[in-house]
């Protein structure tokens, strides 16, 4: 008995340790500027979630399953990443997930404006705390809406989502 409360204990502390972070968003589709993203905070982190969120004012052109799907493909090797999907506010999937720290991405001013807003939101009602990472300038042109676009005209988009998704194409 003493053991097993040891056992528990110290696993406890372990995961109360551990710095897991969030990556929310629609990921409609996940491009290589996510990618990026993904890969860049893997060496901030010990456990990244893409976290595919459900948001009832947006249609999307992929359902969400086919999302989930793409991106835990890519990351199917990678143990450090876990693709979970949610419907809920951002702030409490991160707390249900016992994420201290959200991941967001930035590509322009206007993005930081309205990041820092709910950045500071989150950390008044939760504690946690949003870390940013400036988007690669090669990446910057690129968003889901621009891929989206070219969808919709029949463009070939495979310059701009990770190649290993495939289900895009």
């Amino acid at each position: 008995m003493a053991n097993d409360l040891r056992f528990y204990f110290n696993l406890r502390i372990m995961m109360e340790t551990i710095k897991r972070a969030i990556f929310p968003g629609t990921f409609d589709p996940f491009t290589i500027g996510h990618q990026s993203l993904v890969d860049r905070a893997l060496n901030l982190v010990d456990e990244l979630i893409v976290s595919i969120g459900v948001n009832q004012n947006k249609s999307c052109y992929f359902p969400l399953e086919k999302r989930r799907e793409a991106i835990a493909n890519l990351y199917q090797y990678n143990p450090k990443v876990k693709v979970i999907t949610y419907d809920s506010s951002t702030v409490d999937f991160a707390e249900s997930v016992g994420a201290r720290f959200i991941l967001r991405g930035i590509r322009t001013v206007h993005d930081f404006e309205y990041e820092k807003s709910i950045a500071d939101v989150n950390r008044k009602l939760t504690g946690i705390e949003t870390f940013i990472l400036f988007t690669k300038p090669e990446h910057t042109h690129i968003s889901s809406g621009i891929v989206r676009e070219l969808l919709r005209f029949n463009k070939d988009i495979s310059d701009f989502v990770p190649k290993e998704t495939n289900l895009y194409l």
